[in-house]
This record gives C-alpha cells, structure tokens and sequence, in this order.
C-alpha cells in the first residue's frame, strides 16, 4: 500500500514517525507486526517502539536493514514508493480542476492581469564554469510542451568566462531577441503576401510568466535581459531550491506560498523539469568533449 503525504519542512526521520502514527495510529489501522523496517529510525525510535509495543501487546522491533533478504525487501519497497509517487504525481498533473487551480494561484500570488497560459522555465548547467549550457522548457495550461523545449550553449563574454547570471542574462537576451526578429519577419511576410506565413517559428510565442531556476541574483538577471529585449509585458521570477522561494526582481522579501499549494507545485515541477533537460545537454556535450582527439580533425578518420 502506499501513502503520499505532504513533506513541508519535515526531516526524514520526522516523515517517518508520522507515517507510523497513521498507518497503525487510527481507529481503523492497520495491526502492528513484531517488526517494522524503517529507512531511517525516527528522532526517538525507542518511545515510538514502546508505543507499538503497546498496540501490539508484546514487544516490537523497530529497525533499519542493512543486509541479507531484508535489506532485499527494503530496496523493493523504495522502488515500488518511487512508482506510487511517480504516478500520483502524473495523476495530480493531468487534472484539469488541479492545473486550473494552480495557474489561479500563481496569477493571484503574482498579480498577474490573466493566468499564466504559456510558462517557460530556464536553467544554466556547468561544471565549474566549462561546457555551460542553458535549457526552456515550457508549460502551457498546466502541462509540458515538450516540443517547445530547447537548449543553449553558453558563448559567454570574450574570453569564454561566464557565471550563472552572466549565462542566464545571455540565454533570455538570445531568446526574446530571436522571438522578436521572428515576430517581425511573419508580419512582414503577412504585409507582403497579404496572409500569414506558415513558416515554423522556433520562439516567435511569448510567454505570460518567464520562471528561473535559483533566488534573486538570477531572477535580476533574468529581468535585466527582457528590459535590454525590450520585452515589457512579460512577468518574471524565480524559485529558490533551498527553501522554495519566489523571488521578484526588485523586490528585498521573496513570496511565500503554502508548501501544500497547487501553485508551487507547479513551479517545482517547472524548475526540475528544466533541471533535468539541461543537465541532460550538459551531459552530452561533456561526454563528446571528453572522447574527443586531434585525430577528428583529419579528413577521412
């Protein structure tokens, strides 16, 4: 059976602690067995033992596995909480009623004229400054687009140097500069042939709510590069991994939505989905780079 709770700010130790007051704590729980397998004890695993001792009637271990067939069944029983969560999180995802509710929270929470339809997240993936690269993904109505997505390899200034903001502030300004030049050449072809033109356009759709990965420098960054675009009807922030902030350009305190809200679910899903495309590019730029010889550069090797 699974359970999916809420984390909030909880440790691990403390998750399961709860976990084992309701699944054995409720009028109608479950009957406790001599042993329970734990992946980590609770912070007082021994008053939490007594307690199922006492439901149980006689002594209960309370433990965590660390070989043989129960350490087995342990990996099993993590494998099989990955795949309830995985599919929890798709059915959460793919309800219409939840994404409503979650582009009405992050519109009221931003202040926003219209719900954010069309999303795009950014990141910046590098080890210690080399192979920098950026990745979009975009969100619209809630769900991914992942023919929209794309990557960026990070030119940065003369001399190659680049940081996270210097590299974020090129891949927005590359971006809505490339969307604007886009925009223009279909009214133009419109003007011309007197009918929009059915040329693909990789950026020509502006977002309603431009997302970053990281706290205040990034988003700053990120707000610098829409201003020098000079994109001004394009809303703009940032969430913080540490403590799940959003952060607005400008502003000292960053916004704090409710750890259990619809809203903040979906930017942790745009931000980690935007962390996985760009770690992905970044993998395989790196991997090519570190196969790579002088003897690619002959003519027929």
């Amino acid at each position: 059976r699974g359970w999916v709770a809420e984390r909030d700010a909880e440790s691990t130790p403390q998750v399961v602690e709860h976990l084992l007051q309701r699944v054995y704590g409720s009028e109608a729980g479950e009957s406790v067995p001599r042993e329970v397998l734990v992946p980590v004890l609770p912070e007082d695993a021994v008053a939490l033992a007594d307690w199922l001792s006492g439901l149980r009637g006689s002594r209960v271990d309370l433990r965590v596995p660390q070989r043989g067939d129960k350490r087995t069944l342990m990996e099993t029983i993590a494998r099989n909480a990955t795949q309830s969560l995985a599919r929890h999180k798709v059915a959460r995802a793919g309800d219409l009623t939840t994404r409503s509710q979650a582009l009405q929270q992050i519109q009221d929470a931003l202040a926003l004229d219209e719900a954010p339809l069309r999303i795009e997240c950014f990141d910046i993936s590098h080890v210690q400054g080399t192979q920098v690269v950026g990745s979009m993904v975009v969100f619209e109505d809630g769900l991914p687009r992942k023919s929209e997505y794309r990557r960026f390899i990070v030119r940065g200034d003369e001399t190659g140097a680049t940081d996270d903001t210097a590299a974020m502030h090129e891949v927005l300004t590359r971006r809505f500069r490339r969307g604007q030049r886009e925009e223009e050449d279909q009214a133009s072809d419109a003007v011309a042939t007197g009918e929009v033109t059915s040329r693909p356009a990789r950026f020509a759709y502006r977002p309603n709510l431009v997302v970053v990965d990281g706290g205040l420098p990034q988003v700053n960054a990120a707000a610098r590069a829409l201003a020098d675009s000079g994109v001004v009807d394009v809303a703009v922030v940032g969430l913080a991994k540490r403590l799940e902030e959003v952060w607005v350009p400008g502003e000292e305190y960053p916004l704090v939505l409710a750890r259990s809200s619809e809203g903040l679910y979906l930017l942790q899903r745009l931000r980690d989905e935007a962390h996985r495309f760009a770690i992905t590019f970044h993998r395989q730029r790196r991997s090519r780079a570190m196969t790579a010889s002088r003897l690619d550069g002959i003519p027929g090797l």
